[in-house]
This record gives C-alpha cells, sequence and structure tokens, in this order.
C-alpha cells in the first residue's frame, strides 16, 4: 500500500522492427575503445562497408521481404550480373582512390651524389659507358609501388631533367608528300573472251593506313595550306536531273543535229512541266535560262562552254512563251523587314518564297534580253520583240520602267528602221490601253528625258506616239501650273472659318474620333486595294503631273533658238491637249505661235552640220500652217473667253495660199518613214492644213453670225487664183469652200458677174492685206477657164455650177 501514491511509470518504447533486427545482431561496444578511437568519418576509411553485404546468409534472408523475394525469383537471371561486380572497387573510400591515383603516377629519379664522371668529362679512348637510367628508374617505379606509405608528391626529391620511358619513344615517321602521291596499288588483271589474262595498267590510290589518318593532325601549316579538291555537285539548273541529260553534255554534244535536237526536246518538256505547275518550277526555270547563255559552266565543268546560235534563240523565244503565261495578274513587291519576322502559315510562306524566287529568274531573263539588246549580235532583234511583247501584254508587272528604258533608247537614233515601227508601236499600243495613268507617266518621262540629253535631234516621228495619249477623254480637271486643284479646304482655314464662327466643309473632330476617321480610311485603302479598282482621283493626278511633263517637253521645242523636226509633232500635240492647260498660258503661247510664224527661213549654209535639220520652202509653209491652225484651236475651246485679236493670223493665212499655189506636193501628205498598226495616222497635207485653217476662220463660232464681206470675198478670189494651179483634188475643195462663201454672204454674188459696176478702188492681188486688196474691184473670171480648159471633168462641172450660182 506504500506504492499506491506513486504514479505508475510508463514503460519503454520499442525501437522499429528493423532498428531492433540490427540492435540485436551488433554487439556492445565498450567505453574504453570508444574513448580511445572516438567516431571515424567514412572518408577517412580505407573501404566503406556496403549495407546489407555480409557474409550470414540468414541475415540476408532476413533483410528481404516477400515481395523482393519473388522479384527476385522471376527476374532472377536478368539480375545475375550483380554477382559479379567487384565489391571491394565499389567500396573504395575516396582518399584511397586518390592516394592510389598517386601511387600509379609515373616517379622520376631523385637526384643521387654519385662519384660517376659527367657525360662531356670522358674521353675519346675510354669505353663507352652507360648512365644507367633505364634501369634505376624501373628500380625506383617498383620500389615506389610497393611503398605505399612513401609521399612522392614533393617536386624537391625528383630529377626534372631525366627522361621518362614514354619520353624515350620515337615519333613515328611520317612519309614525304611525293610518297603520298605516288603511292598506288596495281589494278587486277582481266580475263577476256580467249582465255588470255591480260594486264590493265591501271593504278588505283592505296587507301591512307591508319598511323597515316593519326599523323594527319601533326602537318604543318603549308601542308594544311594545300587545296583538297571537292566532289562538286551540280544543281538542277545545269546538272542530270529527272532522267535529263546535264544541260553540259547536251550544248558539248559534237553533233549539230543531235546537239540541236537534244536542246529542243529538253527545252519542249521543261516548258510543259512548267505551265502544268508554275508554283514548283523554279529550278526548271533557272534550267531553260541555261540554255539561253553565250557561254555554258557548271560546278563539275567550270571550264565554259560555247552555246550554239540556234538553242540560244530557242530558249529565249521559249522563256518568252512561258512567262507571258504563268505570270500572275498582280505586281510583285519586296518583303518588308517585319513581314520577314512575321510568322505566317506554310500555305503564304511557300506563296512568298515562290514570288520572291520568281521575280529573281524574270530579272535574269531581262537582263540576258538587254545585254543582247546593247552588244547589238545575232540575237539582238528577237531580243527586242520579246522586251516590246512583255512591255504591252504584262504591263502591270515588276519591271516596267525597264521594258520601256530599253525601248525609248532604241528610238533615240537619227535613222528609223522595222526596230522602230516595233517599238513605236509598242508605245502607243501601251498608251492605249492604259487604265492608270502611270505607265504613260514613266514613258512621258523617258522621252522628254532622252530628247533633251539628245540636243532634239532624234526622228521626228518619235514625238507623234505622244497624241496617242488618254488624257484628252478621261482628264476631267484642269492643269495647274504648281498643283492640282483641290476644292477641300486645308485644317488651317477651316480651323480659322470655325473661330469666326462661319459653316465649313470639315467638321470638327475630337482626338478619338480623327483616330477613328484614320483607322477607317486604313480599312477603306486597304479594301480598295483589294479591289484591284482604278482610283478616279489617283488617276487624275497622275494624267495631270503627265500633262505638266507634256507640255515643259513641248514648248521647249518651241522655245528652240533653231528650227527642229519636232515642231510638226509639238505644234500638233499642242493643238489637241490644249483645252487641259491653264488659260493663264494661252496669251504667252500665243506670242511664241505668233514669232514661229514670222521667223524667216533659213537659208542654207553649206558650212553648217550635215546633223542639223535644213528647212525648205514647203516645210517652212506647213510649219507657218500648223502655227496658225494650232492658234485657232487654242481659241476655240475655252479661249474663247479671251479677247485675243486673231488678225495677225488671219492675214498670214491669207498671205499664205499664193506660196501654196506654186507648191508641187500640195495634195501630197509629208513623207513619214513610221508604218502604224492604229489605223491611219499619215500627217496632213499642205491643203488638209490650208482649208482647215480656212474652214475654222470662217465658222460662225469664229466670225460670228455673219462674216466680213470683204474678207470673204478677198479668201475667195485668192482661192480661185490659186485652184488654176492646183491638182483637181484640191482645185474642188477650193470651188466647195467658195460656193459655201457665196452662200453665206449675198454681197459675193456681185463677183459671179462679169457685168460693169462702180466701186471704190482697183483689185491689187499682190497685196497680203485682205482689207486693203479691194477684192469687189474684180470678178470670179477663173471660172471660166475652169470650166472651158482644166482636163478634170469634175473640176469643169464644180466650176461651171458655181458660175450658175442662184440663192433660191
Amino acid at each position: 500500500m506504500a506504492l499506491k501514491g506513486k504514479k505508475r511509470t510508463a514503460p519503454a518504447a520499442k525501437a522499429p522492427s528493423k532498428k531492433r533486427k540490427l540492435q540485436a545482431n551488433s554487439k556492445p561496444r565498450t567505453g574504453t575503445t570508444q574513448s580511445k578511437k572516438g567516431k571515424e568519418r567514412a572518408a577517412d576509411k580505407g573501404y566503406i562497408e556496403v549495407p546489407g553485404n555480409h557474409d550470414d546468409a540468414d541475415t540476408e534472408d532476413g533483410d528481404v521481404s516477400e515481395e523482393d523475394a519473388g522479384l527476385l525469383e522471376e527476374f532472377g537471371d536478368g539480375a545475375g550480373f550483380l554477382n559479379t561486380l567487384d565489391r571491394k572497387g565499389i567500396s573504395t573510400s575516396k582518399k584511397e582512390t586518390e592516394r592510389l591515383k598517386r601511387l600509379n603516377k609515373p616517379a622520376r629519379r631523385p637526384n643521387v651524389d654519385d662519384d660517376l664522371p659527367s657525360i662531356d668529362s670522358h674521353d675519346e679512348d675510354e669505353e663507352a659507358w652507360s648512365s644507367g637510367i633505364d634501369d634505376e628508374a624501373g628500380t625506383i617505379s617498383r620500389s615506389s609501388v610497393n611503398d605505399s606509405e612513401q609521399d612522392l608528391s614533393s617536386e624537391d626529391d625528383l630529377d626534372s631533367d631525366a627522361e621518362m620511358s614514354y619520353e624515350r619513344v620515337p615519333r613515328k615517321v611520317q612519309e614525304s608528300r611525293e610518297s603520298k602521291i605516288d603511292r598506288h596499288i596495281q589494278g587486277l588483271p582481266i580475263k577476256s573472251a580467249d582465255g588470255r589474262i591480260h594486264s590493265t595498267g591501271m593504278k588505283i590510290a592505296a587507301p591512307p593506313s591508319s598511323d597515316e589518318e593519326d599523323s594527319a593532325t601533326d602537318e604543318s601549316a603549308e601542308e594544311q595550306e594545300i587545296p583538297v579538291e571537292v566532289n562538286r555537285i551540280d544543281d538542277v539548273a545545269t546538272g542530270a536531273r529527272f532522267g535529263r541529260p546535264a544541260v553540259i553534255d547536251v550544248v558539248g554534244n559534237k553533233s549539230r543535229t543531235a546537239r540541236i535536237q537534244g536542246a529542243k526536246d529538253q527545252i519542249a518538256t521543261i516548258c510543259q512541266e512548267i505551265i502544268a505547275e508554275p508554283e514548283n518550277s523554279l529550278g526548271l526555270l533557272r534550267r531553260l535560262h541555261t540554255f539561253s547563255l553565250e557561254k555554258i559552266t557548271s560546278p563539275s565543268h567550270p571550264e565554259p562552254v560555247l552555246n550554239h546560235i540556234i538553242i540560244r534563240k530557242l530558249a529565249i523565244l521559249s522563256q518568252f512563251a512561258v512567262f507571258k503565261d504563268i505570270i500572275p495578274g498582280y505586281r510583285i513587291r519586296a518583303l518588308t523587314e517585319k513581314e520577314k519576322t512575321e510568322k505566317v502559315s506554310q500555305m503564304v510562306a511557300r506563296t512568298r518564297e515562290w514570288e520572291q524566287g520568281f521575280v529573281l529568274v524574270y530579272q535574269n531573263y531581262l537582263r540576258s534580253l538587254e545585254a543582247e539588246l546593247k552588244a547589238k549580235s545575232e540575237l539582238a532583234e528577237v531580243a527586242l520583240k520579246c522586251m516590246c511583247t512583255l512591255a504591252t501584254e504584262v504591263t502591270h508587272f515588276n519591271f516596267r520602267t525597264n521594258l520601256i528604258t530599253c525601248i525609248v533608247a532604241r528610238l533615240s537614233k537619227k535613222s528609223w528602221d522595222e526596230a522602230s515601227d516595233l517599238c513605236m508601236n509598242t508605245l502607243i499600243s501601251i498608251f492605249r490601253q492604259d487604265q492608270t495613268g502611270a505607265p504613260s507617266l514613266e514613258a512621258v518621262q523617258l522621252l522628254n528625258r532622252m530628247t533633251k540629253e539628245r540636243h532634239f535631234n532624234v526622228h521626228p516621228e518619235v514625238l507623234t506616239c505622244l497624241l496617242h495619249l488618254r488624257l484628252k477623254t478621261e482628264l476631267n480637271i484642269r492643269a495647274s501650273d504648281s498643283k492640282v486643284d483641290k476644292h477641300m479646304q486645308s485644317k488651317g482655314k477651316a480651323a480659322a472659318r470655325r473661330a469666326k464662327g462661319k459653316s465649313t466643309e470639315q467638321p470638327h473632330l475630337s482626338k478619338k474620333a480623327q483616330k477613328v476617321l484614320k483607322e477607317r480610311k486604313e480599312i477603306e485603302r486597304e479594301m480598295r486595294d483589294a479591289e484591284a479598282e482604278v482610283d478616279k482621283e489617283e488617276r487624275a493626278n497622275t494624267h495631270t503631273e503627265t500633262l505638266k511633263l507634256l507640255f515643259v517637253l513641248y514648248f521647249r521645242i518651241l522655245k528652240h533658238p533653231r528650227p527642229t523636226s519636232l515642231l510638226p509633232a509639238a505644234l500638233r500635240g499642242i493643238s489637241k491637249f490644249a483645252h487641259l492647260i491653264n488659260i493663264d498660258f494661252f496669251k504667252d503661247l500665243m506670242q511664241v505661235l505668233k514669232d514661229l510664224i514670222l521667223r524667216d527661213a533659213p537659208e542654207e549654209d553649206p558650212s553648217a552640220d550635215s546633223e542639223s535639220f535644213r528647212v525648205d520652202a514647203t516645210t517652212d509653209i506647213q510649219h507657218r500652217l500648223l502655227c496658225i491652225v494650232t492658234a485657232f484651236e487654242l481659241l476655240s475651246g475655252q479661249g474663247e473667253a479671251l479677247n485675243i485679236d486673231l488678225t495677225d493670223f488671219i492675214n498670214h493665212l491669207y498671205a499664205i495660199i499664193l506660196p501654196v499655189s506654186v507648191s508641187m506636193q500640195v495634195d501630197a501628205p509629208p513623207p513619214s518613214a513610221f508604218v502604224s498598226n492604229f489605223g491611219n495616222s499619215k500627217p496632213p497635207s499642205t491643203a488638209d492644213m490650208l482649208f482647215r485653217a480656212l474652214n475654222i476662220v470662217f465658222s460662225p463660232r469664229s466670225s460670228g453670225n455673219t462674216a466680213i464681206h470683204w474678207r470673204s470675198a478677198a479668201f475667195s478670189k485668192r482661192l480661185l487664183i490659186a485652184s488654176l494651179n492646183w491638182p483637181p483634188s484640191a482645185a474642188l475643195r477650193a470651188l466647195e469652200f467658195v460656193e459655201s462663201l457665196v452662200a453665206k454672204d449675198p454681197k459675193l454674188e456681185a463677183l459671179l458677174s462679169t457685168e460693169d459696176r462702180r466701186v471704190d478702188g482697183v483689185y491689187r492681188p499682190e497685196v497680203d492685206d485682205p482689207q486693203l486688196c479691194h477684192p469687189f474691184g474684180t470678178c470670179f473670171w477663173e471660172l471660166s477657164l475652169l470650166q472651158q480648159h482644166h482636163y478634170d471633168s469634175r473640176v469643169r462641172d464644180a466650176a461651171r455650177s458655181l458660175s450658175n450660182y442662184t440663192r433660191s
């Protein structure tokens, strides 16, 4: 009962089963041993005991669980390699491993002070002796292995001058360069059909041995600089691909017939495959271009092979036909840096790659055509035809400016031939088919520059193509001298009007609204680009710039100090497009035309340059008539608003009728070397220009409702005088024109009668002023001669009809 008040002590906690098992097998350590050695670290031990590595079989069985025993029983054969492991090697500690490494390290003989003489001290008569380095070094090495306690890391105890055994091994002798080159193996003999054995005499280079391969790294820098022949492989543009022989093999065939036929076959198959699948045929396009080169080379055949002219011509024409068919209907532009870095789909990337590669191939083709054209070779005519057709058919595609530049450069010659006709028809076709105005603008710029650089010494037919520009029908706004007229007000003016409380065309927009408007315009621009429609405003601006350049060229020709052969073309262009220019230019232009009319025809100077333009009497008359016609046409449209007196031009027209009457080719058009493919584009004859000017002068728009009677009488009298010398066609036109004047003015009927009448003054036919010549002092007596003595019956009938005219 005495223990009743005490608490019961808790039983001691038992250790885990595995720990109890280990404690049972472990022997109790005495305190004396622990105090003597202390706890030894694993790194200081020579060997670290592998856990569970005991000799007791019972213990091993006790440590393995039933699940592990089942696995060993099932897969025991696969784990049998564990019994062959080096248990001692696995249990070696780090310190023991480092000691063994130092133990096996090659050792050098320590310096020993002996009584032997030095190497250089013996006499020549003494016998040869050995220093015994090999024996002692071997002894030291063996003793160092056995002695595990000897410290070999001290550098003071080693001889650094002594040679080790591996240092005394001689190096392998390298073969000379000549022996490597000349080392060959005799080829095996062959046995003929009759059973005899023959030696081929061929030698095959022996493969390098393993020693030679090891010594290759020890070659000198000079030996490394020797060029090594690399096995070069031809690409798809020149090599043998897809069952086709290489281009070099086809072109290098000795037989001319076989060479041309082989090239024809290969070019035909290549073109067929390209047209069938253009997106995957960039390599075939390059191969086709290779056939058009003058000299062909390849990586495996660096020596150039001369190509036949027929093969080149066939290749150039084949490329032209292929490009004409597969060129897309849009212009390919270069990718920006942002577009190159952005991620796109596989289809878009493939399309971009094909487009960029196709542009490069097309550029190489055009460069070859341009080189042939500049070299004036046998293929220059073919190259020019291909370039002209491409400029006409694929004007929208890339390198349009390059094509037009070559065509304009061909027109810069003074001579004229069939190639010039081809270039002119090409430019006219470009002008007539132009929908946007950009090609026309580029062509006018190049023509303007070429004419200026050549100092107007070009053929007079060159500028006639400018008459086919689509400016007169499509340009709806009047050109200005500095900029295009715009109806929209500027932002500054609009803000000023809003500040004053006035209404403006541009409403006030906040920053947010301006940003939204800008984004909307950007979207609309992209939509227009996607629709591929022609912007009318952009086209009008382009045509305005074209018109400016055109009239700059024309004005430069008009103000040239010496007459040029380009003056008729310039005057025709001014008369056609004059209603499009600013009306402020009209007065200055009229003055320039008056100066051209009054300019005397230059006399022929024998010392003048042969290339300078010489003006004869007929040409001078045609130039004056053109100036008069141009002046009247300028004031027939919007020039009517100007109050300009044209009396001087009318007097010049009256004065020029008599010189025209003695012209032998009054009804013949001027000689033209250009053969147009677009209808009749021959320049008008002298008679055509004369009667055109007369119709403008006496038209109701120019002369008012009633013409001046003395002017009509004077022109009628002079025309009848001139008709006595004119051919029948011109005489008939003169009689018809006089009859129309008589029908308009009843006072002219008095000139048809031969009866005496009283008038003021006497007719003076030599006076060139219609107002001072007194035309009513005479009569139309020329009608009597024409109806009686003219050889053409039509003229006689027309004269009789006019003389018997009666007003109904």
